[in-house]
């Protein structure tokens, strides 16, 4: 469990690192070179994803997808400045939960 919790945090740092290089290239008017550390940063995140250990590929990402919330209210606060409100933090415990219901039962096969 230890193991997989490690490997969510890192595939989720990837991910938003990577979706961030494209932000910041669209939206922000960085350079395009940004693209080039964001791809290989989402593949990373691809990467990471097949060492979950799972039956299937759907439940390895549903059960991420609550991780990456959590992650992504992180970057919100510690990339850009800007603190979650209540309302983010309680959609983020929400998700966890629902992660962390979906792994329960993944690990009972």
């Amino acid at each position: 469990m230890h193991t997989t919790a490690l490997i969510y945090s890192l595939a989720a740092l990837a991910e938003i690192a990577g979706c961030f290089a494209f932000w910041a290239w669209l939206r922000l008017g960085a350079s395009a070179w940004w693209l080039v550390p964001g791809m290989a940063s989402l593949a990373g995140f691809a990467w990471l994803l097949t060492l979950v250990e799972s039956e299937a590929a759907g439940r390895a990402y549903a059960a991420y997808g609550g991780v990456y919330v959590a992650a992504s209210l992180l970057w919100l606060w510690a990339v850009e400045g800007q603190a979650p409100t209540g309302l983010d933090l309680t959609g983020a415990a929400l998700c966890l939960a629902g992660a962390g219901v979906i792994l329960a039962g993944a690990l009972r096969g």
